[in-house]
């Protein structure tokens, strides 16, 4: 991925009407499953991100059949739940969504697996999923708990964990190695994480249990290929959400966006801060719902928050954006219980806190996150996205309200999860 430098201008305002990009997480599930199911599946508006793209390009390593048409159609032909050992390592890119799921689904296959990354992927943790995978009967080889990962797969038998850290993608990968197991699976949360691949396992047929933070699921369950429209990925258009707060006369409509209540809990957040949100019409398929939003401005701007415990929890994904828009907020936002942060694609505390100074921005950093003080004045700056394409779409959105223009090193990450994230700035932006 050759490297960019994107130049962002100030903006007068932010109005218009967006069909926002497949739902990042769920477009993940959907490739996994599909391709461990019996039958085609076919999804409309899949992702076009690079992760999820390493997520089809593992399944096809292990035997499913994919198909890519030019209108963002998926097919996918499952392997009825029978992997094929691949030749070589599995190149799960920047996605630590894939490397985690999927290492659950071949856990459970008669013969090893190694599942590799880019450098981002190689130095995140990996543990987590080691420690209930092996007590289920798989063998995990890690290197100093980081991957490569190799999955020396076999028998699984049930078992009732409790996870340490609120972590949807460890608990997908309990789930989908207990879909193999002799017995039934029993995952407990301390907070209730996305509940994108318990609905997912329902859409293709599996049967699965919930009571309160607990759900449990039957090994032996075959799944069935399924037709499907993945839904607006609201994560992304959070950006753009936040973008709009921002200013005074803003107006932005998003289509289809993803309303999967462990997800859209930024609405809350934004209504809270003064945002004017408005759901205009909700639709459910395959058991995720999906509906219109209209989001204004506040007239005298943004309040301020504190988000910590299950808000932290829920919007995880969001924090950084929320972050580099604290300065224009009046009161300021405080972020706790972030911790998680720390080991995503990089630091994102420290660069967060990093690129805010950099643009004069007074900032507390904490080992769980940050105090961003409100009422502050920002000025263009050069920003380290650390090759991480959540901190180079948030400080694009920062850059909109400061003085001068902001320079964003790094900026062709954004692909990783939107590909189409400039493109869509640059429509809705009135300069």
């Amino acid at each position: 991925m050759a490297e960019q430098t994107r130049r962002i201008s100030p903006a007068r305002n932010i109005l218009g009407s967006l069909a926002m990009p497949g739902d990042k997480s769920i477009s993940h599930r959907y490739a996994l499953l599909a391709g461990f199911a019996e039958g085609t599946s076919h999804f409309t508006n899949f992702s076009r991100g690079a992760d999820p793209a390493s997520s089809l390009k593992c399944i096809s390593a292990l035997g499913g059949s994919v198909g890519q048409n030019a209108d963002g159609t998926v097919s996918v032909t499952g392997t009825s739940g029978r992997f094929t050992e691949s030749t070589s390592a599995l190149d799960c890119g920047n996605s630590g969504s894939t490397m985690r799921m999927l290492a659950g689904l071949v856990a459970g296959q008669p013969f090893p697996t190694t599942l590799a990354g880019d450098a981002s992927l190689t130095a995140r943790p990996m543990e987590r999923i080691r420690k209930p995978l092996e007590q289920m009967g798989a063998t995990i080889m890690l290197t100093d708990g980081r991957p490569p990962l190799v999955v020396h797969g076999g028998p699984l038998r049930a078992i009732e964990y409790a996870t340490p850290v609120p972590s949807a993608q460890v608990k997908s990968a309990i789930l989908f190695a207990g879909l193999q197991a002799e017995g039934t699976t029993l995952v407990e949360e301390s907070i209730r994480t996305r509940d994108h691949s318990e609905i997912a396992l329902q859409a293709f047929g599996a049967q699965l249990h919930r009571q309160g933070n607990i759900v449990s699921v039957r090994g032996g369950q075959p799944l069935h290929g399924i037709e499907a429209r993945v839904p607006g990925d609201l994560s992304s258009a959070a950006f753009f959400l936040c973008a709009a707060s921002l200013f005074p006369e803003s107006s932005l409509v998003f289509d289809g966006v993803g309303m999967n209540p462990t997800r859209a809990t930024l609405l809350d957040v934004l209504a809270a801060l003064g945002a004017r949100t408005r759901i205009l019409d909700l639709n459910e398929a395959h058991g995720e719902l999906s509906g219109t939003i209209q989001l204004a401005a506040p007239p005298k701007g943004l309040g301020g928050a504190t988000i910590s415990g299950i808000l932290a929890a829920q919007l995880i994904d969001e924090l950084p954006v929320l972050a580099a828009i604290a300065p224009y907020t009046n009161q300021g936002i405080q972020i706790r219980d972030a911790r998680e942060l720390r080991v995503k694609e990089s630091d994102r505390i420290a660069l967060v806190a990093k690129n805010l100074r950099a643009m004069g921005a007074q900032v507390t950093e904490y080992d769980d996150g940050l105090d961003v003080p409100g009422g502050q004045k920002l000025h263009g700056a050069e920003i380290d996205s650390g090759g991480d394409h959540r901190i180079a779409m948030a400080f694009s959105i920062a850059a909109l309200r400061a003085t001068g223009d902001t320079l964003v090193q790094g900026a062709e990450h954004a692909a990783i999860s939107f590909p189409e994230f400039f493109e869509f700035l640059d429509l809705v932006c009135e300069r």
